[in-house]
């Protein structure tokens, strides 16, 4: 028969009260706080909705280009030509508010069709056309609403 000492069932105690108060669901209060610290993702995007001052079909071609456009435009995601980048947009420009529109409305390269966004055709013009101006072009804006 086995000689079980003082410490041996201390031990054993201790082993057995740990395990039962795990598998009742009793943890560390701040277990549960350090593990969602420990996977938190690095950064957070989200999509803010458009001003309630701007209805659709109102918007300018800044407003949509502020809202959806600026997030690839600005710094140049999926290859997207920057604004303002004359060298890159000079090609583009050259097919006109028309070509233009073709091309954003079907989508192009890594843009989806209209820029993922919910601009009507006018709006989208208007912020094709702005798009353009700021980047050496001289297309007509057409007027909002």
């Amino acid at each position: 028969m086995a000689h079980l000492n003082g410490r041996t069932l201390a031990a054993a105690g201790v082993l057995v009260l740990s395990v039962s108060a795990f598998a009742m669901g009793s943890r560390p209060k701040d277990a549960d706080e350090a593990t969602n610290k420990r996977i938190a993702p690095v950064s957070r995007v989200q999509m803010a909705a458009e001003s309630a001052t701007a209805a659709v079909g109102s918007r300018s071609g800044e407003q949509i280009y502020k809202a959806v456009c600026g997030a690839c435009h600005d710094s140049g995601v999926a290859n997207a030509p920057k604004l303002g980048d004359k060298a890159a947009w000079a090609p583009r420009i050259a097919l006109g508010l028309d070509g233009l529109m073709k091309s954003a409305i079907a989508g192009k390269g890594g843009m989806p069709p209209r820029g993922a966004s919910d601009a009507n055709d006018a709006e989208l013009a208007r912020a094709i056309a702005y798009v353009a101006n700021k980047s050496g072009g001289n297309l007509k804006e057409p007027a909002a609403k």
